[in-house]
């Protein structure tokens, strides 16, 4: 440990890169916001990072961790500008990727386009290796296959290269013999194993995720050595972390082996903060509210325990990694706002992004954003933007706002605020629609949860947000615009670990004695990785859960595996699946045989616990003015404070906005916040 115990979370995203200090040895937190460079995001980091530490009133040698989130590797996905990368599959299945599940892309568009596949079928190859369902090689390709194999893949100028075999999640060694003899042939490139990045079960899935871990390797391992070469040159010693896709953190070195375990990562770091600050308000079911520059995610928590998810996608892809289960509902900060060719009103999904913004950031651009609504309706003081550090120009949004709404008959001197409020009511249906829909499908009433908001617009739109859906109570966390990068500081080391079974749980003993020498395995495998993923961790903390179905079913349900050691107990295992089915489906069926499909190990090591609370004032603070905030048709007098100035205690009715420096809170009338002793609001309606 350094002398202060500073950690330092980063999160950057599309519009600023996120900095969080927190100096355990004192309980002060800093917060600083810098503006993104998409072409070079290690630009912003090198920045912002020495402005912090400077405001922090610290020295690089008072910094033992910086963690790392970055969407480098999602974007890239996204976006496809991965690296040019090639599969190697056994003969007869070189169509895998565009048979894929056989369905189509809308079940009710005959004329819809089907996704394009990760790898064109001209960088697919065949190799004449097999494996039967039982384990017996069928083939094996020879020295002679291998040469002209290796040759072909050089001549196709790819960087990257995955080997998947059917069957090899079971029976590994073929596929691991077939990449030893590639990697010796083609020391200049990365090849893989599909079954040793994730062996699950289902060989179109897996081989996605062997896929996209090769697609974006070569970019993110560029990153990473810019980044440390980058922090390096300030002088910063402490060990990097990167943010992962499960609401953990990796090594630097780990994440530049596994880059598809960070692809979600910067969603699930605000998730995890928020974990932390709900429980220490006593709240333990809330719905998460991220609205950055680009989007808006929710996410749900019951009883302190974040939701996980093993289905979910990446741009066009299916992804079966276990991770914080984030879904999108609608527009961020930087979506621009439209007229389509029917004259209506859209909000995104087209962003402005950094460069050039929204039209109030005064860098070029002509498309009025979420942002320009906030500065138009006057929500956000264009003279106090990031503590004043950014002017903002409200005419200009007020102007081009309006031209919008003169496509769909908004005229007159206020036609630039109407225009802002009817595109600020559009994106909250889209949003309150979306959300819905997400909980009806948990089976869940969002009307149960409190909203908690965060990300640089989250708490500027929640409250809107909150009355769309019939939510009544709000937790705006002490400093929200960075909280991506709080989260970042409060994630421990984890990491998850499988093995598909497929099998048939009929003899409890043999089932036992199979479950106990695999969990065994994952769990030596586990120890390895924790004691080289750095020093000051803790002793490693195994969950274990296991997915099963009925015979013959498609479907698999995730459930706790009651364990003692490794030993676990089968029968409790069956009825705890027993019971989630008949939660689930409304039925069990303790006749039919059960399937043991998957074994699931997390590794979790403790990092020491940081402070989380901010700065409250000392005495019950006063408005610093009176603002007219155009809502509901019209102007309304608001109070404008200070939020760092409100006293524990304190509380503030609406309609108020609520100002700092990384974001600007909006209180509906109506509704009443309290200000707690760690610095969290807690907004109730009437």
């Amino acid at each position: 440990m350094s002398k202060a115990q500073c950690r330092i979370g980063i999160d950057v995203g599309g519009t600023f890169t996120d900095f969080v200090l927190v100096n355990a040895a004192t309980g002060a937190t800093t917060f600083f916001k810098e503006p993104s460079v998409p072409a070079d995001p290690s630009a912003s980091v090198q920045r912002g990072i020495s402005k912090v530490i400077a405001k922090a009133g610290v020295t690089n040698d008072d910094v033992e961790l910086v963690i790392h989130g970055t969407t480098i590797g999602l974007n890239a996905i996204i976006q496809r500008r991965g690296a040019r990368i090639a599969l190697v599959v056994p003969r007869g299945f070189r169509d895998i990727l565009e048979i894929a599940r056989s369905r189509m892309p809308n079940s009710y568009d005959m004329n819809a386009d089907k996704e394009q596949v990760l790898v064109p079928r001209d960088l697919v190859f065949e190799v004449g290796a097999a494996i039967s369902a039982q384990g017996e090689v069928l083939a094996r390709p020879d020295a002679a296959e291998l040469d002209a194999l290796a040759a072909d893949l050089k001549a196709s100028g790819v960087a990257a290269v995955a080997v998947t075999l059917l069957h090899a999640y079971l029976y590994p060694e073929t596929e691991r013999e077939i990449v030893a003899g590639l990697a010796d042939r083609l020391p200049d490139v990365l090849v893989s194993a599909a079954a040793e990045i994730w062996p699950e079960t289902r060989e179109y899935e897996r081989t996605l995720v062997a896929l996209l871990n090769s697609y974006v390797h070569p970019l993110m391992t560029s990153y990473f050595t810019l980044l440390q070469q980058r922090l390096a040159g300030l002088g910063l010693t402490a060990p990097v972390y990167i943010t992962s896709s499960n609401g953990g953190t990796l090594s630097i070195d780990t994440a530049r082996d596994r880059p598809i375990d960070t692809v979600l990562s910067g969603p699930a770091s605000g998730v995890v903060a928020a974990q932390v600050i709900a429980a220490q308000s006593g709240l333990d079911r809330i719905i998460t509210f991220d609205m950055g520059g680009t989007s808006s995610d929710i996410a749900v928590t019951r009883n302190g325990d974040p939701e996980y998810t093993t289905r979910t996608h990446v741009g066009d892809f299916p992804l079966v990694l276990p991770v914080v289960n984030v879904a999108a509902i609608g527009a961020g900060g930087g979506s621009i706002i439209w007229v389509d060719e029917h004259g209506v009103l859209k909000v995104g999904p087209g962003s402005a992004g950094a460069d050039p913004g929204p039209v109030c950031y005064g860098r070029g651009g002509t498309s009025p954003c979420v942002t320009d609504c906030y500065v138009a309706i006057g929500l956000i003081d264009p003279d106090r933007f990031l503590e004043g550090r950014m002017k903002l120009d409200r005419a200009a949004a007020l102007a081009a706002l309006a031209a919008v709404g003169a496509r769909i008959g908004i005229t007159g001197p206020d036609a630039g605020v109407r225009t802002a409020e009817a595109a600020l009511q559009v994106a909250t249906a889209v949003m309150g629609t979306e959300l819905r829909k997400s909980l009806a499908q948990r089976g869940e009433d969002p009307r149960s949860f409190a909203l908690m908001p965060f990300g640089g617009a989250g708490p500027t739109h929640a409250n809107m947000l909150a009355a769309e859906v019939g939510l009544t109570s709000m937790i705006v966390p002490g400093a929200p615009g960075t909280f991506c990068a709080m989260g970042a500081t409060l994630a421990d080391i984890k990491r998850d670990y499988l093995r598909s079974l497929r099998h048939r749980a009929t003899d409890p003993a043999a089932t036992a004695d199979l479950l106990a020498r695999t969990l065994g395995e994952l769990m030596a495998t586990g120890r390895t990785w924790i004691a080289g993923e750095g020093s000051n961790l803790g002793d490693p903390v195994f969950a274990v859960t296991a997915d099963l179905h009925y015979e013959g079913e498609a479907f698999d349900i995730n459930v706790p595996a009651p364990a003692d050691g490794s030993r676990i107990d089968v029968a409790a295992l069956c009825e705890a699946f027993h019971q989630q089915h008949e939660r689930q489906y409304g039925f069990r069926d303790p006749d039919s045989p059960i399937e043991i499909v998957t074994l699931r190990l997390r590794v979790t090591a403790n990092l020491p616990r940081v402070p989380t609370s901010t700065t409250v004032g000392t005495v019950v603070a006063v408005p610093v003015e009176q603002r007219q905030v155009w809502h509901d048709g019209g102007y309304v007098p608001a109070a404008v404070y200070n939020r760092r100035l409100l006293a524990a205690g304190q509380k503030v009715a609406g309609p108020a906005v609520l100002e700092q420096e990384d974001t600007t809170t909006w209180l509906l009338p109506g509704w009443t916040v309290e200000v707690e002793p760690n610095g969290t609001l807690i907004a109730r309606a009437a």
